[in-house]
């Protein structure tokens, strides 16, 4: 008996812990179609520039790069008491940023948190931290 694959990162959003104070992660799945998978797949793929919105009780990522074209509107898969609950967060204040995306085994996945966008003394708070980890200074 074979014991399922772990999902490998395809794809991190980098810029989503640098601009945002991240929170709660939620994995959903996505709505694809075959060349889709594929480009995923083969890491023809870039989660930079992009966002998580909800419309009319659906959740949809919006501005996936995905191989050569610019923005693709892609719907996430979630159960409605996960949606009902990032609504709520939404109204808050809160942003839906998509972390990174996961493919292992039969499935694509992608991670979302939510988070709070950071003032910009903030970064440059954690560009100080990141370069004296780094024994720079």
């Amino acid at each position: 008996m074979k014991s399922p694959k772990t999902p490998a990162s395809v794809t991190v959003n980098r810029r989503a812990r640098f601009d945002y104070v991240l929170g709660d992660e939620l994995t959903v799945g996505l709505s694809l179609s075959g060349p889709e998978v594929r480009l995923i797949r083969d890491h023809h793929v870039t989660l930079k520039g992009s966002f998580v919105t909800v419309r009319n009780h659906e959740l949809w990522l919006n501005n996936l790069t995905l191989g050569s074209d610019t923005a693709r509107n892609l719907r996430l898969l979630a159960t409605k008491k996960q949606i009902l609950a990032l609504e709520k967060q939404k109204t808050a204040g809160l942003t839906i940023v998509p972390v990174k995306l996961l493919a292992g085994g039969r499935h694509i996945k992608l991670v979302i948190a939510l988070g709070k966008g950071k003032k910009k003394y903030d970064k440059r708070e954690t560009i100080k931290q990141r370069d004296l980890d780094r024994g720079r200074f």
